[in-house]
């Protein structure tokens, strides 16, 4: 019996050992052959990672190459939740300072990850730091710092994660912030101290810069008159832009009200680049284009003399204004005194040439200037006309327009007829107004021009400068009518002196009417501020 017995025991081991070594060599089968696809990739996660290393963003210039964006750390604040150790002493600072993560975290009281704020005040990071509170942890990011007001709507801003989201920063964001660079790191899985040698998964490349046409020293000086004008006047906005006629660089582009891009933004109006997301009817300063298409097309001269008929008259069976009244004047003087009857009757033997010779200066179209939320406006074309849309066009009505498509044109008659782009971005090689075409007689150039110039002597001197220009007054529209008190106002313009040649525009928006003063006009709110321009532009420029 005991015989027997000691057999059955060793049996039941035997079988046992056997059992044992099948679950194990099946184990190590399912590890090393079935699936070691998992496994490898569970020993990889272990004792290595993957970072993303983001390229520092490149700057922005102006055409001095002074840099107009700066690159900084900022301070962010997070918590793990679950590896919260001193619970309530944290969560009573996480209340009493950043309360929306607090309330997140009273949702969620065992997440991975929490961001308590981006971007915190060095205020609040002391007090981390002195109340040595070791469950928030702190992390440096990059960010964006603008050193110059004046010029935000142009260059834009970036958000909290440093995507460009306004401006220049939008437009070339992918440009500015180049690749990032994918790497592993080799790591002790016990400890997670790095070891290994890093081994670069996918090279990136480093951001590009952007250089811009613009001057930021007569931008600023520029900036200052806009606020004084704005401020005065208690106008609801104003800009400038300052334009080289030859090539087409934009020199200054200026808004005001503006905002500043290193604090929140309270009203995100004041981030609009006005000068080209903003359509108007400019009003009188269109008379400029059709006198040139009216002595292009040679349906009158200078001199030839136009009954104004007084305060009103009836052209073509619609009545027009004169702003004071006129009688007999020649065409040139017609256009200098600013009358609107005499423009009328020329433009009723244009015919749809009229509507032709806008779209062949740039109104109505973009400017190719590469930059977010430009507006191509509107020109009535022919076949929607009314009776008397050519009449209405002729001093500036049912043309909508950018102020940067006004400067655009304005150039056509600076240059000597030529077609030309405005230039935001200097980019290398590139020859988008080497070859202008030539759309103007320079007999029709040196006629408008006359007609300028007579204006602009009326106003200025500048001892040695030429200068050319057209006021414009035109009535804003109000719930689908035209106001009687509500006004815009223009003054475009060209500075010359030898081969030195500057367009200028200046645009006012709705200034209040001054107690004792009810009717403004040009001539008291955008020519000194065209004046006051000028004056600036010429010392920085002879400096």
């Amino acid at each position: 019996m005991i015989q027997k017995s000691h057999r059955f025991r060793v049996f039941v081991l035997l079988i046992t050992f056997i059992s044992l070594f099948l679950i194990v060599g099946f184990r190590l089968y399912l590890i090393q052959v079935h699936q070691k696809d998992f496994f490898k990739i569970l020993a990889k996660q272990q004792h290595k990672m993957e970072i993303t290393v983001n390229p520092e963003r490149a700057l922005i210039y102006d055409r001095d190459r002074t840099p107009l964006t700066l690159n900084r750390e900022s301070i962010s604040a997070f918590v793990v939740p679950r590896e919260v150790k001193n619970h309530k002493k944290t969560m009573k600072f996480i209340k009493k300072y950043f309360y929306g993560a607090y309330k997140k975290l009273k949702r969620s009281p065992v997440g991975g990850f929490l961001w308590l704020q981006r971007n915190i005040s060095e205020k609040k990071l002391k007090k981390i730091e002195d109340l040595k509170l070791s469950d928030i942890h702190i992390l440096k990011e990059p960010s964006r710092f603008y050193p110059f007001n004046g010029i935000s709507q142009v260059v834009g801003f970036t958000n909290i994660d440093n995507k460009g989201m306004s401006g220049i920063e939008m437009q070339f964001d992918k440009m500015l912030s180049g690749r990032p660079t994918r790497m592993t790191l080799g790591k002790d899985a016990r400890s997670g101290q790095f070891y290994f040698d890093k081994e670069v998964v996918d090279e990136g490349e480093t951001g590009e810069i952007v250089e811009l046409s613009l001057d930021n020293k007569i931008q600023f000086l520029v900036y200052e008159e806009l606020k004084k004008t704005v401020k005065d006047f208690n106008a609801r906005f104003a800009s400038v832009v300052v334009m080289n006629p030859d090539n087409g660089n934009i020199i200054v582009m200026a808004n005001y009200p503006s905002f500043n891009a290193n604090k929140k933004i309270n009203n995100i109006e004041n981030t609009k680049n006005r000068v080209v997301t903003d359509c108007f009817e400019f009003g009188s300063v269109m008379k400029a284009f059709t006198a040139l298409t009216a002595l292009s097309e040679k349906v009158t001269t200078l001199d030839e003399e136009i009954d104004c008929e007084g305060r009103v008259a009836y052209v073509d069976g619609f009545r027009v204004e004169n702003w004071k009244p006129f009688d007999l004047l020649s065409f040139s003087d017609s256009i200098r005194y600013s009358t609107n009857v005499g423009p009328a009757k020329i433009a009723m033997r244009l015919g749809p040439k009229i509507y032709t010779h806008l779209k062949l200066l740039g109104f109505g179209s973009l400017t190719n200037i590469r930059f977010p939320g430009e507006r191509s406006g509107f020109v009535n074309p022919p076949h929607n006309w009314s009776k008397h849309s050519q009449i209405v066009m002729s001093f500036g009505y049912e043309i909508m327009a950018t102020v940067l498509q006004l400067a655009k044109a304005f150039c056509v008659i600076a240059n000597g007829g030529y077609q030309v782009d405005p230039v935001l971005v200097n980019i290398p090689h590139r020859s988008k107004n080497a070859s202008k075409k030539k759309i103007y007689t320079d007999k029709a150039i040196r006629d408008i021009k006359s007609i300028l110039q007579d204006i602009g002597d009326k106003y200025f001197n500048f001892p040695g400068y030429k200068v050319m220009g057209k006021t414009g007054t035109a009535r804003s529209m109000k719930n689908g009518k035209y106001s009687r008190r509500q006004h815009l106002y223009s003054f475009g313009g060209i500075v010359e002196k030898g081969d030195y040649k500057r367009v200028v525009v200046a645009f006012v928006k709705e200034p209040k009417e001054k107690k004792g003063d009810p009717n403004l006009w040009a001539s008291q709110v955008t020519v000194p501020l065209f004046r006051n321009v000028v004056e600036r532009l010429i010392i920085h420029d002879l400096t």
